[in-house]
């Protein structure tokens, strides 16, 4: 148990991981070779056993053939509420026109044009990432939607259908980034790459932004519980267990201004981690956490918004007017029936979300992120005069005589007879 003072010295802390150093070697290697680098590292690092990684149509109906009725009957489940709520939020964007002192402004909305949603492989799939990814994205208009996932799992084949992905390619990691952004070993080049995924993953994103589009970098999960005396210790260690669940180096943070509650909860999490398999991460991820002793719930509000975390739970009957004093989290859930589980698989809202602080200054993934704001600008010939004088004298007091010319010359040349009407 912990001080909010050493709590806030931690929240201070940087929390996203060190690149590894391979990954700069990896796309070196990629960079200089191209495909040929691509199937190399996807043969020595997920033991993809071809050179062709794109997935048959095929295949996609094959695994969603192939699903057992109920879980397929949940994916769907979970893929119509985020629909939903990714719908509702596409009707917030629309074109805008106006007219001001004879210039004609706006902007238009448009979709990025291909995006990449990346769900992790191996043992524990996550087809809720990929219709976290993919069905925002649809939803905004995006043409083209490839799923990367190495190793990958039918479930995720089955979930990548249901979501409505364009195709989708047997290609993690690195190499599957690389190839993503630069177009390589037959995947299309894309404009923006979403979705979790691991240290090398999150690294190689970091990377090449800028060649491509990504949402945030992503460091380990987390979850922060602020808590009062009425709050069930036993669903509060669920859920911190839970969290730790994701990830060995996941954060698990519960702040209370009652001790007696902190203890309950430390006992909790040592009966119910016995439940657990000897291999869940939980076992790992649980001493990365913290219990908090506040004084009150002014010093809990502070450490939330120090910490902005990914995840923010508020249990107990302050939880509702609580909420409106939170401004820096990434999701939050609010009230004791609220578990930060329900987000994770399809509440409606979207689990891909800023961790390490970032949420200070961005949020998930949502509609949003796949749309652009293109603004426009048409001069009349009754908005000119006041334009030229305006650019013209902010020019000159910024010292660049090129674009005071390029102002003054519209209104020198339309006297002179030059026909500049339009």
């Amino acid at each position: 148990m912990v001080d909010i003072y050493e709590a806030l010295e931690w929240a201070r802390q940087p929390r996203l991981p060190v690149p590894p150093p391979e990954v700069a070697q990896i796309l070196d290697d990629i960079r200089s070779v191209g495909d040929d680098a691509v199937r190399r590292w996807a043969r020595r690092l997920d033991g993809h056993p071809g050179d062709d990684f794109e997935v048959s149509r095929k295949s996609l109906q094959a695994a969603l053939d192939g699903l057992d009725r109920e879980t397929r009957a949940l994916l769907e489940d979970a893929a119509r509420r985020i629909r939903t709520v990714a719908a509702c939020q596409r009707e917030l964007f629309t074109d805008l026109s106006l007219e001001l002192d004879g210039v004609v402004l706006g902007h238009r909305v448009m979709p990025v044009t291909r995006v990449a949603c990346y769900a992790p492989g191996g043992r524990y799939p996550l087809p809720s990432s990929v219709l976290m990814g993919v069905i925002p994205a649809r939803e905004a208009g995006v043409k083209e939607i490839v799923v990367l996932s190495p190793r990958i799992h039918p479930v995720t084949l089955a979930a990548a259908a249901i979501a409505g992905a364009d195709r989708v390619f047997n290609i993690g990691g690195v190499q599957g980034v690389a190839a993503a952004a630069w177009g390589l070993a037959g995947l299309p080049r894309v404009d923006l790459i979403v979705g979790p995924g691991n240290r090398f993953v999150t690294a190689a994103k970091q990377a090449l932004y800028g060649q491509v589009g990504i949402e945030f970098p992503a460091g380990p999960s987390e979850l922060l519980i602020l808590a009062d005396r009425t709050a069930d210790p036993v669903l509060l260690a669920a859920d911190l267990l839970a969290q730790a669940e994701h990830d060995p180096d996941a954060l698990p943070v519960l702040a209370s201004p009652d001790g007696n509650l902190l203890e309950r909860v430390q006992q909790e999490l040592v009966v119910q981690l016995e439940t657990l398999p000897a291999a869940s991460p939980s076992r790992v991820s649980v001493s990365n956490g913290m219990l908090v002793r506040v004084s009150d719930w002014t010093e809990a509000v502070e450490l939330a918004d120090r910490m902005a975390p990914e995840h923010l739970e508020l249990a107990g009957p302050e939880a509702e007017a609580l909420a409106d004093q939170l401004t820096n989290y990434g999701s939050l859930f609010i009230g004791s029936l609220s578990a930060e589980v329900f987000g994770d698989y399809g509440s409606g809202t979207n689990h891909i979300l800023p961790t390490s602080g970032a949420a200070r200054f961005t949020g998930g993934v949502w509609v949003g992120t796949f749309l652009r704001i293109l603004t426009r600008q048409r001069v009349r010939t009754d908005g000119l005069p006041a334009l030229v004088h305006l650019a013209e004298g902010l020019a000159q007091a910024e010292r660049l005589p090129a674009h005071a010319s390029s102002a003054r010359l519209r209104t020198e040349r339309r006297a002179n007879g030059h026909g500049l009407i339009h």
